[in-house]
């Protein structure tokens, strides 16, 4: 018998919650190498000179910059995702006419993942700007394009307030939908395809297919979210850490002043260490919440 909707949304929120914070533990200071890349392209000769000349000017300490806000931007963001993901299944399940009992497609399911995303840009713009303004800010001060950095969490949120006011935190959410919308459309498709082949090869249902078929099925969700949407995150990333200095362009002048300046190679700079984090950080997340809703489900059932 299916949960209370009550329920199951504090089970989603929940489970996304951990898969989140197993989704950063893994993968920090390779986002932290993307984000820089992103931002400064022709600072760095490649994602091993920009991890090593970031260990040598600040230390491990400069790896894990912006942890807090990429815990509370990742656990914001998936708890929401997750959340919004099991309303927006219903929302398709009514839509497609499919009885109550049936379970949807793949494709089905990576539309309900596509508009859940659009719920979640909400709670992960702002966080995700003080985290990109933290791992870029010694290259800011560096550049002479500010003339002190902040380096706390505290201190960034101060300065975005008095610049900005609170709407400053949105800086960047237009980018900030344009890609998820898409990307999580590829990432809940892949993901759930994924699964569905490993159950197939396996002869089991998907929720038996074990931790290291989830752990794959995740890193190649994220993948392919990544393939499909990385010039857009790189642009917002340059429209977040850019607006330091003042009033940014919006999505397509910025977009088309990289291109013609710096090259169509720009928009995928800090792609490398992108690819090599999300095999492990969404395959963590996905372990993360899979199986923490079925302990979730199992103590409610018992």
């Amino acid at each position: 018998m299916a949960p209370h909707p009550v329920v199951q949304a504090v089970i989603d929120l929940s489970s996304g919650a951990i898969g989140g914070t197993a989704c950063v533990l893994c993968g920090q200071p390779l986002d932290t190498a993307k984000v820089k890349m992103q931002t400064f392209p022709t600072m760095y000769r490649g994602f091993i000179h920009c991890f090593t000349s970031t260990y040598k000017q600040v230390g491990l300490r400069g790896l894990y910059q912006g942890t807090s806000p990429a815990l509370m931007a990742n656990i914001a963001e998936n708890s929401v995702l997750f959340m919004s993901y099991g309303f927006c299944q219903e929302v398709v399940r009514l839509v497609a006419g499919v009885n109550g009992d049936a379970p949807l497609s793949d494709m089905q399911k990576a539309c309900a993942g596509s508009v859940a995303s659009i719920f979640s840009s909400l709670v992960l713009c702002p966080t995700e700007l003080v985290k990109c303004r933290l791992q870029a800010m010694y290259e800011m001060e560096a550049s002479g394009k500010i003339a002190k950095g902040q380096n706390t969490v505290w201190s960034v949120m101060k300065s975005v307030m008095k610049q900005n006011g609170p709407m400053g935190f949105f800086t960047g959410l237009t980018t900030t939908i344009a890609r998820e919308v898409p990307g999580y459309f590829c990432f809940f498709g892949a993901y759930e395809l994924c699964r569905t082949a490993f159950a197939d090869h396996m002869n089991c249902s998907k929720e038996n297919i074990g931790v290291a078929p989830v752990m794959f099925s995740g890193g190649f969700g994220g993948a392919c979210l990544w393939l499909v949407v990385y010039p857009f995150d790189c642009i917002k990333s340059r429209i977040q850490v850019m607006s330091m200095m003042g009033r940014q362009a919006g999505f397509f002048k910025t977009m088309m002043t990289v291109v013609r300046v710096e090259g169509v190679r720009a928009l995928y700079s800090g792609l490398t260490p992108t690819m090599i984090r999300t095999f492990p950080a969404n395959g963590a997340l996905f372990l993360g919440y899979e199986a923490s809703r079925k302990f979730m489900m199992k103590q409610i059932d018992n």
